[in-house]
């Protein structure tokens, strides 16, 4: 394909291609031209003009393609426009002639097709150049048309719409002449034609003024035909035509000379005329009236519809919110004309077209401003509409009263108004509450005066839309219940009044499932007592029976969806009132047979009816109550219900069809009851039921449902696509699915009441009754037979069932029943994994299958195809599969109809889909080989879409297998891509669905470099390209999936400069299907290339219909596109798209991203309620008002934004933190730091756009949308969070987030107003904790704005119980006030720490906030963590809980309560436990605090009189246990690992406990607890990796240690006083271990504690573990530790809590723990001295925290008193010198720490018993160990001089070996410094370490020896003295050393005259040494001396400067 690229075709390479790659290879270079001329040289193409155009032509004569055509022409055209235009005419003439010639054979055919595409482009492209020809032109093709098939018709069609654009107003005197053509392709038989006909008139209309002026009523007449039979496609064209017309014709007509405007009235007369009439004539139709045959087509009124929408939406938002008065009365006229509404169905049809029309133009058109004008309109038009009803249904007079067919054209009125009255609320959510605050319009009074209407659909729908202002506003739920509930209390007798309030009531509770904030309980109560008293008083009054009984079940139904925590508590009355319902035993059913009358039937059925529907609202709802009790006491009226099906008939044949209605009604409701239900339940009524399910499918009284709504949920949805577009896929779907209904008309609400409580966003449709009937039916059939083809008996029914009906009812049976029926059957086989059975039972299943294969009906064969293939994937059995495909290819050999042809076909695909196994080569072979033909049968269109369809199943299923077929596949596809007709569009379809699997098959494959992968990626892309051009969308759209598919194996060879600006174009597309395709795939390459994407979207697209792209981007685009949207699964796509493009570039292109989320968040017309600054200082007001009022600001690129789409947006600003914290530069949250980049680079962060993320966070807090205040509150949380701590380099001591206090206290006060939510209240709290604890404000003063807020909640938490009016769930008052107490306790926490963290005024200032609200908040948080703790306890302790609740939860409502304190307890334990801390658990009484009910935390439930008054010391004790019992509880908790915060929580606060010495001695003396509690520490430092926790666990374990050794401690005292004076120095035997030393695991704290410590040190350090001591990297030692810090700190922390356990054990207990205590020490120790001095490589600094840990802990455990005790002294002994041995045994190694190793053998000498370090050989080789550290260097030597000085002054025992083996090395290396002075001052330390050390030694020794000791050390002071020449010239240290000698040869002297004296007479050289060194000391002091008085006489202390060079 390579060759194909250049300006000529390249004719050698192309003749040398067969004809397929031929047409393959042109193509591709026609592509190339198209890109290649508008980019080449101007001389260069004309050079070439002349050969390409002979080329060109050569092509058009070649018989091209469709694809190929157009793409000449558009090639042929550029050409002349780029290159010499002059010779275009000949190439007019020449495509002229071809179109003239008379050749009228098949193969000319695509030659004339192009020469008439080629005319079109060239006039297109090139004008008014061609005007002296186009008359002649044009002539000839409207000649053409007249002759020409439905393709030629097409082509001309769509060639004139491109003359006319390229030729304008020149065009003119051929108007009249193109709009009479076009008038008959209009109505043409081809949808295609039509299509390009009402194009081809659109672009007409844009000059020719006739049609919109004289020829508009024509034009329209034309268009209303032209809907008649017509499919989707034209239906969208046609009505975009007249809509577009309409609006030319309404705007245009005043700015036009000589033309008249029309006014709107005219318009939708016009309108009005063809719903009414449709596209008849005059006379056709009065006839038709006559006759009484006057229906109008639903496909007509669908298109009147459509245009209707189309024409105000061509005149926008702005005449819409003008004209909407006019608008509404106008439809209003139209749904109230008989003519619209004569049949249900008819009724129904019109009720949804004007509900789309309003829907689609006030749903889209309008913002939240004009929306709420709009609906204030609907609110008096619906008032005007029920007055009216009212004053006539009133009027005394007979004559002018109201009739029947007056109150009908009321109620579809109403329906109408009430329905997108309803939707408008819902869609404004809480935006809408100004609408029930205008008293101007009343709404709520107005809706609930419908609720009186005579006609029940209005009732409905005023219901209906209660339940959307309840859904919108929650807060009016319960306001709404309550009306309602007293209206139905006050007219009982009103037969209306009682239906309708029924259903609002219903209505209201079915919103409750939308609201998660809930209704009272209570209301529950008041519901289950409305529908008792309903239901008792139904038989009082027969007047009002029916309407009452169907009121109460109503109710009931209702009542079950507000879920088992409600309804568990009604659930035994309800059980009586089904039992009541029905008799109690099949005898009594009897028996009620024989009397009553048909009134009374009517009433009963009605009643059981309802009752069963209320079950199965149960059985939905609430399943988690269905116990076998429950549903044992259910089955009896069942039973009674199934026995009662078998009398109906009797019923009916005595009562006539008075009842036949209702009996449907009732079987309808037994049928849904028992499909829910388990079979095996009701196994002994099978045979009545199904007796009367074969009755109800193939009875010939029964009207058959609607195939379009039963036979598309049992085809496979991909098999749908043949079927045409599906609904799903359609803006329109509201009403295109109109069309698909049958006679018996499409749903609505009066159907079925009971659906009015059903969960979802839009008005249920429910079918009606018999259409019900008839799909319950086969749905409960298939259910049941998996449960009856088991036993022998269900068999032989199974047979009847499929035989003798057969026979008997073969007049009256419907395939469209038979065959689902079977299908459900096999179907729920697979499911249920059960055999299908025999041969008896699979036979008559198989036949209907294969039969309806070869029904006329698509969908049945769908269907069929569907259920084959599932019926061989239960048989599974290999030959049973073999056979049926056989079957197929046998008839697809020998059949030549169409029908059978498509569905056996379709059957090979399927078998594929569910039985992969077929996986024999042969096997593939064959079927796509039939497959292969049948897709190329060109003389059927419909056989080549359905087997390419079913190769496309293939392809996808087929697996590795295919691979060889891939190949011929593309070459297949691709020749019918470029052969197909565009008539042909499902053809395209099928084959892009092929293509597409085939890409899917080659998935990475195709990223291979190879020729054979590179010609099928090129086939790929051609292919793509070629449905690019196609004018269907579907096909546009399976394009954009294929390139998406192969951007994602091949993302090279996809080029992005073209795909992304065809998505962009598509972004607005008026097809739903190709919107999603686009957004799917730019969401793919957002996750990759998002900077691309971006780029190339703003470089190369222009301008989008709703926004420029050039300003926004495309971003900016899809914010625009995601407010139009009301698809979820394509919002949830651009959601996630935007995700994807801010995740990639946000941090990029951060001020684009902020401001383009600020311009959404500004583009409403009222977007913030203003600022209440009344109680802010002036100053602050100042502020508020000057950068935060919050103003509409129209300048922006956005108008009139939903509030969904702003609250993403504020989302977005939280995830730009977001990215920019985690993957941005630090810049991001410092100012200094990005001022100083910002300087040097042209860098951006987040940190300079502060002022405007508080502006966005301000404006979404202060809307009036909730969800958006709630979004702008966690936005806030989130900008507190991540900037509080950042100062502001201007101001030192000051922050960057202080100069916005007051603006963060206006965001925050509207949300603690009367009215705020309660979650947005609680959500505010959150932020005011955030913002106390922050820091940010430092001024008291400053602080109180936001403290009053908190302040003002707990005020509202101590009213608690007493508000008078609820209108939430209690769960939402316990939310709030959990929300508050958490604030004010994560406010505690911080204040007490800060006070612990500096003892400054901003600690003990935050703490006096607090303080005056301590007593009360103290009772608060501890009644909160008494309701925590009744909540989590386990489900069998349930009836031991209090019967009223917690304090702030009810009983009703736990588990709505129990999330709220799942999220609250962890910081209200953790202040609990501080503010005891403080008080050190001394009860202080303060006064009882404001509550509404007694607060008693210990109380537990239990009643407070004076009997059961607690002590202090009881109290504190619950206290304690309330506080362990929650932590332990949750630390133990298997689902605490994602929740870090609240395990430090508990961490901390039992820290805070045991700091104080009460809980302490409770813990210590309670070792059972001390014990559980350190076996729960043990599990969380095993599981839980975060350093912070296992440091807090340790530090806890550690004092539990404390409080154990305190109580031993006490003990040991206690028994010392008890056992006198004489025996205080035994040591009782108190501790663990007792007298045998035995620690029980699991019961011993100590053996808990050595477990924990254990597995700290094993874990940090591996060496220590006894199984690694054998491995090379385990035991030797020497490797380099790489412990972090934290590592470090847990080491040590072990290592203390080791030393303590020998003080709480026995002297026999500490025998036995010694030996792992002294391991674990010589190990970590081992490790230690083997790493270099100050740490290893990866410890650095680290290290030595551990080192001094070690040691102390080394010292700690030999000092144990347990080591002196007489009963363990020996055994002590023993272990210690064991200890030094191994100590002594540490090998010596480069990097070994031999200072740690000599401090711990002085530990042992100094500490340890003389028995330990006496003992020979240990101390002869501790003294070789000191004997080699003095050989060392320094440190080594200096250190072992200081531990030596510290050995020689212990002991004598101890000290005189060391004196003796080591005092000779410490002379003689002190000796020997006068040959070698001090060069360093680290050799200067060594030697001053020397001296003491010698010192020490010397005054060690006896009085007697000491005087010779003395001679020695005297010598070496003097020799370190110099004499004066020496002195002067000596470096620092010698010079230091002399002076130092000198100080203690002054000193020592004297104590030891005699012998210096001795001395120095001995010795005249020493004598005149250290005279003279102390002359030159007396000199340099005097001359020092004189330095310092001269200053102050000579000169002054300031000197003027003189000398400035």
């Amino acid at each position: 394909m390579e060759r194909a690229h250049s300006l000529l075709l390249n004719e050698e390479a192309c003749s040398q291609l067969g004809e397929h790659q031929r047409a393959e290879f042109v193509f591709e270079w026609l592509r190339f031209l198209k890109k290649l001329l508008p980019a080449a040289d101007r001389a260069d193409v004309k050079k070439n003009q002349k050969c390409l155009v002979e080329q060109l032509t050569g092509i058009l004569i070649g018989s091209p393609g469709p694809p190929t055509r157009w793409l000449l022409a558009h090639c042929l055209a550029l050409l002349y426009r780029v290159g010499d235009s002059l010779t275009s005419s000949h190439t007019v003439d020449r495509c002229n002639d071809i179109i003239r010639s008379k050749d009228d054979s098949p193969s000319y055919l695509p030659t004339r097709l192009a020469a008439i595409a080629c005319l079109g482009a060239l006039y297109e492209q090139l004008g008014r150049l061609l005007v002296n020809t186009f008359k002649e032109t044009l002539a000839n093709l409207l000649k053409a048309i007249k002759s020409a098939e439905s393709q030629g018709r097409y082509e001309i069609m769509l060639s004139v719409e491109k003359i006319l654009r390229g030729l304008g107003v020149s065009a003119m005197p051929c108007h009249r002449d193109i709009y009479k053509a076009t008038r008959a392709c209009l109505t043409d038989r081809s949808m295609a034609v039509r299509c390009a006909a009402a194009k081809c008139l659109l672009e007409l209309q844009r000059e020719a003024v006739f049609l919109w002026t004289s020829e508009l009523e024509n034009v329209a007449t034309l268009c209303f035909r032209a809907f008649e039979s017509s499919n989707y496609d034209v239906r969208v064209a046609i009505s975009k035509l007249l809509g577009t017309l309409l609006a030319t014709a309404h705007m245009e007509g005043s700015h036009r000379q000589g033309s008249r405007r029309s006014s709107l009235e005219e318009v939708m007369d016009l309108l009005t005329g063809g719903f009414l009439r449709g596209g008849a004539g005059f006379l056709r139709a009065s006839g038709d009236k006559l006759k009484g045959t006057s229906s109008v087509s639903k496909d007509i009124r669908i298109g009147i519809t459509q245009s209707c929408v189309v024409f105000v939406s061509c005149l926008g938002g702005v005449w819409l919110e003008a004209n909407f008065s006019a608008l509404l009365v106008l439809l209003m006229e139209l749904v109230s004309q008989t003519r619209a509404t004569q049949t249900p169905a008819d009724a129904v049809c019109c009720r949804r077209c004007i509900s789309f029309i309003l829907r689609a133009t006030l749903g889209s058109l309008l913002g939240e401003k004009a929306q709420i004008a709009a609906a204030k309109e609907i609110c008096l038009a619906i008032g005007k509409q029920k007055r009216a009803v009212d004053a006539a249904m009133c009027d005394g007079n007979v004559e002018t009263r109201v009739t029947t067919t007056d109150v009908a054209a009321s109620q579809h009125v109403l329906v109408c108004a009430l329905l997108e009255l309803g939707s408008l609320v819902q869609g404004l959510a809480s935006t809408a509450a100004s609408l029930l605050t205008d008293t101007s319009t009343a709404l709520l009074d107005t809706v609930i005066s419908v609720l009186l209407h005579p006609s029940v659909s209005a009732r409905l729908a005023a219901a209906w839309c209660l339940r959307c202002v309840a859904v919108a506003l929650p807060s009016q739920g319960a306001v709404l219940l309550d009306r309602c509930a007293e209206r139905l209390n006050a007219l009982k007798s009103c037969p209306e009044a009682v239906a309708g309030y029924s259903s609002a009531i219903a209505a209201l509770l079915g919103a409750v499932q939308h609201c998660p904030l809930g209704i009272p309980h209570t209301k529950g109560n008041v519901v289950m007592g409305l529908a008792e008293d309903l239901l008792r008083s139904a038989t009082q009054n027969s007047r009002i029976s029916i309407q009452r009984t169907q009121a109460g079940w109503l109710l009931l139904s209702s009542l079950n969806t507000l879920g088992p925590a409600v309804v568990e508590h009604h659930l035994p009355r309800m059980l009586v009132l089904w039992r009541c319902a029905f008799p109690p035993s099949i005898r009594d059913l009897d028996m009620e047979l024989r009397r009553g009358d048909h009134f009374t039937w009517q009433v009963t059925l009605e009643g059981r009816a309802g009752a069963l529907c209320a079950m199965k609202s149960l059985v939905i709802h609430c399943r988690d109550l269905l116990t076998d009790d429950v549903i044992g006491r259910l089955l009896t009226p069942l039973a009674c219900a199934v026995a009662l099906l078998t009398k109906v008939p009797t019923l009916i044949k005595s009562y006539g069809n008075l009842i036949k209605n209702t009996s449907v009604v009732f079987r309808l409701r037994v049928y849904e009851i028992l499909a829910l239900l388990p079979p095996k339940t009701y196994e002994e009524s099978f045979g009545i039921v199904l007796k009367q399910l074969v009755t109800d499918i193939t009875g010939p009284e029964n009207v058959v449902c609607s195939e379009l709504t039963l036979l598309p949920p049992l085809c496979h949805s991909d098999d749908l696509a043949l079927l045409g577009p599906a609904l799903q896929d359609m803006d329109q779907h509201y009403i295109e699915e109109q069309v698909c209904q049958s006679s018996v008309g499409g749903g609505t609400l009066e159907y079925d009441t009971f659906t009015i409580c059903v969960k979802c966003q839009d008005v249920p449709a429910p079918l009606p009754p018999p259409a019900a009937l008839t799909t319950a039916a086969i749905q409960l059939f298939g259910v049941i037979f998996p449960h009856i083809i088991v036993p022998l008996s269900a068999m032989s029914l199974c047979n009847f069932l499929f035989y003798d009906k057969l026979r008997d009812y073969n007049l009256w049976i419907s395939p469209q029943l038979l065959t689902p029926l079977s299908f459900l059957c096999v179907q729920h086989l697979g499911s249920s994994r059960v055999g299908l059975g025999p041969e008896e039972v699979r036979k008559p299943a198989l036949g209907l299958l294969v039969g309806a294969l070869e029904s006329s009906n698509p969908l049945l064969r769908c269907m069929a195809a569907e259920g084959l293939s599932r019926l061989v994937q239960v048989v599974n059995d290999p030959a049973f599969t073999v056979s049926m495909t056989l079957v197929s290819f046998d008839k697809l050999k020998t059949a030549r109809d169409a029908v059978t042809r498509t569905g056996h076909a379709l059957a090979l695909g399927s078998l594929y889909r569910y039985v992969g196994g077929i996986s024999s080569p042969q096997h593939l072979s064959a079927c796509v080989g039939i497959l292969f033909t049948l897709s190329q049968d060109s003389t059927s269109p419909e056989v080549q879409r359905w087997a390419l369809h079913s190769l496309s199943m293939v392809i996808d299923h087929a697996g590795p297998l295919y691979h060889g077929h891939v190949e011929a596949s593309f070459t297949l596809v691709l020749r019918l891509l470029l052969s197909i007709p565009p008539t042909h569009v499902e053809v395209h379809q099928s084959l892009g669905r092929c293509l597409n699997a085939l890409v899917t098959t080659l998935g990475p494959d195709l990223q291979g470099e190879g020729q054979s992968v590179s010609a099928l990626r090129t086939s790929c892309l051609v292919g793509c390209a070629v449905m690019q051009d196609s004018p269907d969308c579907l096909v546009e759209a399976q394009a954009i999936s294929c390139l998406q598919q192969l951007h994602m194996f091949a993302p090279r060879h996809v080029n992005l400069a073209s795909l992304v600006p065809s998505l962009c174009v598509n972004l607005c597309s008026s097809y739903l299907s190709l919107r999603r395709a686009v957004v799917a795939c730019l969401r793919q390459l957002a996750q990759k290339e998002a900077l691309e994407v971006s780029e190339h979207a703003v470089a190369l697209v222009k301008e989008l219909p709703h926004v420029t792209i050039k300003e926004v981007g495309l971003e900016g685009a899809l914010f625009s596109l995601l407010d139009r949207e009301s698809d979820p699964r394509l919002c949830q796509d651009i959601q996630e798209t935007l995700v994807h493009m801010m995740s990639s570039i946000a941090t990029g292109k951060l001020a684009h991203w902020l401001k383009l989320c600020k311009d959404v968040l500004s583009a409403s017309a009222e977007s913030t309620a203003p600022v209440e600054t009344n109680q802010e200082e002036e100053g602050e007001r100042d502020d508020d008002a000057s950068v935060f009022h919050a103003t509409s600001e129209s300048s922006g690129p956005f108008t009139n934004l939903r509030w969904s789409t702003r609250v993403f947006a504020v989302e977005c600003v939280c995830r730009i933190i977001a990215l920019c914290e985690s993957h941005g530069h630090p810049a991001h949250f410092d100012m200094a730091l990005a001022q100083e980049h910002r300087l040097h680079e042209s860098t951006d962060f987040l940190v300079l756009h502060l002022a405007a993320l508080i502006r966005m966070a301000f404006m979404a807090a202060t809307d009036h949308s909730d969800k958006l205040r709630l979004s702008g509150l966690q936005t806030l949380l989130v900008i507190i969070r991540k900037f509080a701590a950042i100062p502001e380099p201007e101001f030192p001591g000051h922050v960057i987030l202080e100069q916005y206090q007051a603006n963060v206290g206006a965001a925050l006060r509207p949300a603690f107003t009367a009215d705020a939510p309660p979650d947005v209240t609680a959500k505010a709290c959150q932020v005011c904790s955030a913002w106390i604890a922050s820091g940010v404000v430092s001024d008291l003063r400053d602080l109180r704005r936001v403290h009053q807020l908190l302040a003002s909640s707990l005020v509202k938490v101590q009213a608690g119980k007493e508000v008078p009016s609820q209108l939430y769930n209690e769960g939402t008052s316990t939310m709030e006030t959990l929300a508050v107490l958490k604030a004010w306790a994560e406010v505690y926490i911080v204040a007490v720490q800060s006070k612990e963290d500096c003892g400054g005024a901003e600690g003990p200032g935050l703490l006096t906030l607090v303080q005056t609200d301590l007593a009360t908040l103290s009772r608060l948080w501890l009644a909160a963590l008494q309701d925590y703790v009744l909540l989590t306890l386990p489900q069998d302790y349930s009836a031991q809980l209090p019967a009223t609740g917690g304090t702030f939860y009810t009983a009703e409502t736990a588990e709505q309560a129990r999330p709220h304190y799942c999220s609250s307890w962890a910081p209200i334990l953790h202040a609990t436990a501080l503010w005891l801390n403080s008080t050190g658990f001394i009860m202080v009484d303060d006064g009882p605090a404001n509550l509404s009910r007694p607060v008693t935390p210990t109380s537990m439930g239990q009643s407070t009189s004076l009997a059961s008054v607690k002590s202090p010391e009881d109290i504190s004790s619950d206290r304690l246990h309330l506080i362990l019992s929650i932590s332990v509880e949750f630390l133990c908790s298997p689902h605490s690992h994602d929740q870090m915060e609240n395990i430090s929580s508990c961490l901390q606060a039992l820290q805070a406990l045991l700091e104080v010495s009460w809980p302490r001695s409770k813990v210590g003396n309670d070792q059972v607890l001390s014990v559980e509690l350190l076996s729960v520490l043990h599990r969380l430092i095993v599981t839980r990796e975060a350093p912070g926790v296992q440091l807090a666990v340790l530090e806890l374990v550690r004092q539990v240690v404390c409080a154990a050794q305190e109580h031993v401690k006490e003990k040991r005292h206690s028994a010392e006083v008890d056992d006198g004076a004489a025996e205080k120095e035994t040591v009782p035997e108190f501790g663990e271990g007792r007298d045998t030393g035995g620690l029980v695991p699991g019961r011993s704290l100590v053996f808990g504690a050595l477990e924990l410590c254990l597995c700290v040190l094993v874990r940090k350090l591996p060496q220590l573990s006894p199984k690694l001591a054998g491995s090379p990297s385990g035991g030797q030692g020497g490797s380099s530790l790489s412990l972090s810090d934290s590592d470090c700190r847990q080491v040590a922390a072990a290592l203390a809590i080791l030393s303590d356990l020998p003080s709480i054990c026995s002297p026999d207990g500490s025998v036995s723990i010694l030996p792992t205590l002294m391991y674990l020490l010589m190990g970590v120790l081992r490790e230690l001295v083997q790493q270099p001095c100050g740490g290893g490589a990866g410890g650095g600094e680290a290290l030595g925290l551990v080192v001094p840990a070690a040691l102390q802990a080394l010292r700690a455990v030999l000092s144990s008193p347990m080591s002196r005790s007489e009963k363990s002294r020996g055994a002590w002994a023993h272990l210690l010198r064991c200890a030094l041995n191994t100590l002594l045994h540490i090998r010596n190694q480069i990097l070994m720490d031999e200072v740690s190793l000599l401090t711990a053998l002085t530990i042992f000498l100094l500490t340890a018993s003389p028995e330990v370090t006496t003992a020979q050989p240990l101390q002869t080789r501790c003294i070789d160990k000191f004997k080699a550290s003095l050989e060392s260097k320094d440190p080594v030597l200096s250190r072992s001089y200081q531990l030596l000085m510290s050995v020689f002054q212990s002991k004598t025992g101890v000290a005189v070996p060391f004196i003796q083996g080591l005092g000779s090395c410490v002379v003689g290396h002190l000796q020997g410094v006068e040959r070698r002075r001090p060069q360093s001052s680290k050799e200067l330390q060594a030697i001053q370490d020397g001296v003491r050390a010698l010192e020490a030694l010397v005054f060690a020794a006896d009085e007697m020896h000491r005087p010779q000791l003395v001679a020695i050390l005297l010598p070496i002071l003097i020799s370190f003295l110099l004499d004066e020449n020496a002195l002067s010239s000596a470096p620092a240290p010698a010079r230091t050393l002399h002076e130092s000698a000198l100080q203690d040869l002054m000193r020592i002297g004297p104590q030891h005259s005699s012998v210096f004296k001795a001395l120095m007479a001995s010795s005249p050289h020493m004598k005149s040494r250290l005279e003279a060194a102390v002359k030159g000391n007396q000199e340099s002091v005097n001359a020092k001396a004189t330095q310092l008085q001269v200053p102050s006489k000579t000169s002054p202390s300031i000197q003027l400067k003189t000398n400035f060079l």
